[in-house]
C-alpha cells in the first residue's frame, strides 16, 4: 500500500518483481479515513496475511499505523517503509533512496518477506 509519490515507486517495484516471476498487488491508499479494509484484507489473504506500507513521512501517525490498527486484529501482520530519521532537502529521487522508500528498496523488502 502506498500513497502519493510512493505509489509510484510501488508500481515500479512491482513491475520489477514481476519480471522476476514474484507477483504483488499494489493498494492506492488515496484516502486513509474511510480506509478500504475489505479491499486491504482481501489483498492480505493472498499473501498470507502481510501488508507492507510506503509513506514518504515518519510512520507514528501514518499509513502502516492506520493499516495495522484496523487489521491486525485479523492477523494481518504490517510491515512499514517509512522515513526513520531527520529529513533532509535533495532532488526527489535521491530523497527516496536515502529514506529506504524507493521502488529498489521496496524490491528488497518484499524479497526478505517472501
Amino acid at each position: 500500500m502506498a500513497a502519493g509519490v510512493t505509489l509510484y515507486e510501488a508500481l515500479k517495484a512491482a513491475d520489477a518483481l514481476k519480471s522476476e516471476g514474484i507477483g504483488i498487488t499494489v493498494i492506492d491508499a488515496y484516502s486513509i479515513k474511510p480506509l478500504a479494509k475489505d479491499v486491504i484484507r482481501a489483498a492480505a489473504q493472498r499473501t498470507n496475511n502481510l501488508v507492507l506500507t510506503v509513506e514518504d513521512h515518519y510512520p507514528e501517525g501514518g499509513l502502516g499505523d492506520a493499516v495495522a490498527g484496523e487489521l491486525s486484529a485479523d492477523g494481518v501482520k504490517v510491515h512499514k517503509l517509512a522515513v526513520y530519521e531527520l529529513p533532509r532537502s535533495g532532488k526527489p529521487q535521491e530523497l527516496l533512496a536515502k529514506y529506504g522508500i524507493d521502488a529498489e528498496a521496496i524490491t528488497k523488502k518484499v524479497k526478505a518477506l517472501t
